[in-house]
């Protein structure tokens, strides 16, 4: 089956899939399967990351359909992410090439930094502050410095194009100041409760991509709480969804298409997997489009407080 998704232009020339398969969360168990489904599905673009250790289980379910020929490894688009314990530009090149063995793949379409913030280096993806044992323990180094290096992997031929993730206006800015090669995308938590306006606008006065994570709202993050609101529950959501025959899901996913956004979300059911990508039959209007923007309450799902203090840390100051 040929891709359902359209295309978005990058800065650099090359395109991406404006949809995706999340993987963040899925188990290993269950993601070898979701890909090969979305693949059946249409879906040419797959995001994974080596911190939700499940790069393998990608491979496995991308290599079987290249393998049985129902795509070509040109039809598809990879995107992984360079973790924080790897930031020290000598170490960049080797977290890559691990991502790619992983993968069992010559080249990644599109790689990340996946957080500004640095981890002391070592096999630990979470190290723990010898001081404090709810914090991460931090390396000074710098992402400039990281960029730099990740500019040198597209030399090497490793990855097509490089980009950044949850990164703030002020720290975009720091890096733009020394590229050669301009990130092509900066991933975010983007949904209705976080709307990421003011970013979105600036990235895209920049040429830079939103990608927009947990466009659902995260509804199984294992830190949320019972009284948490549930925005596939909204019922604003949820009537808009009836006027059109649709799902909250779907509603959510084409609000971002509406915006420009790339989206990935996340499932490994297969009547979900098919859904979602199901939104290129309808469109929501101009006053449906800024009225699920109001529902903006900077409702962040993925702080990542236990960061929180490290220099680097993109939410806690007044940036956008």
């Amino acid at each position: 089956m040929a891709s359902k998704a359209p295309l978005v232009k990058l800065n650099n020339g090359r395109s991406i899939p404006i949809i995706g398969l999340g993987t963040w969360g899925s188990s290993t168990l269950e993601v070898t399967k979701a890909v090969k489904d979305a693949i059946d599905a249409g879906y040419r673009h797959i995001d994974c990351a080596h911190v939700y250790q499940n790069e393998r289980q990608v491979g496995d379910g991308v290599n079987a359909k290249i393998n049985e020929g129902v795509i070509k490894r040109e039809d598809i688009f990879i995107t992984s992410k360079l973790w924080n314990t790897c930031h020290r530009p000598e170490l960049v090149e080797d977290a890559c090439r691990a991502t790619l063995k992983r993968l069992n793949l010559d080249y990644i379409d599109l790689y990340l930094i996946h957080w500004p913030m640095g981890y002391r280096e070592g096999p630990e993806l979470f190290p723990k502050d010898d001081d404090d044992n709810e914090k991460t323990a931090y390396s000074d180094v710098d992402y400039v410095d990281t960029w730099k290096a990740m500019e040198q992997l597209v030399e090497l031929g490793l990855t097509k194009s490089i980009g950044i993730s949850n990164f703030n206006s002020k720290q975009i800015e720091r890096v733009l100041a020394v590229a050669t090669i301009k990130p092509v995308v900066n991933q975010i938590e983007c949904h209705p409760y976080l709307s990421q306006t003011k970013l979105s606008e600036f990235c895209a006065s920049r040429d830079i991509v939103i990608t927009a994570y947990s466009p659902l709202g995260s509804p199984n993050r294992p830190w949320a709480k019972p009284d948490d609101p549930q925005l596939m529950e909204d019922p604003e959501i949820v009537a808009i969804g009836r006027k059109y025959d649709k799902t909250a899901a779907q509603i959510l996913i084409r609000y971002q298409i509406q915006r420009g956004h790339v989206v990935i979300p996340k499932s490994v059911c297969i009547f979900r997997i098919q859904s979602n990508i199901d939104v290129f039959d309808f469109e929501l209007t101009e006053d449906e489009m800024k009225h699920i923007t109001s529902f903006d309450r900077n409702g962040r799902l993925v702080p990542i407080t236990s960061a929180a203090g490290h220099p680097y840390h993109p939410f806690e100051n007044d940036e956008f």
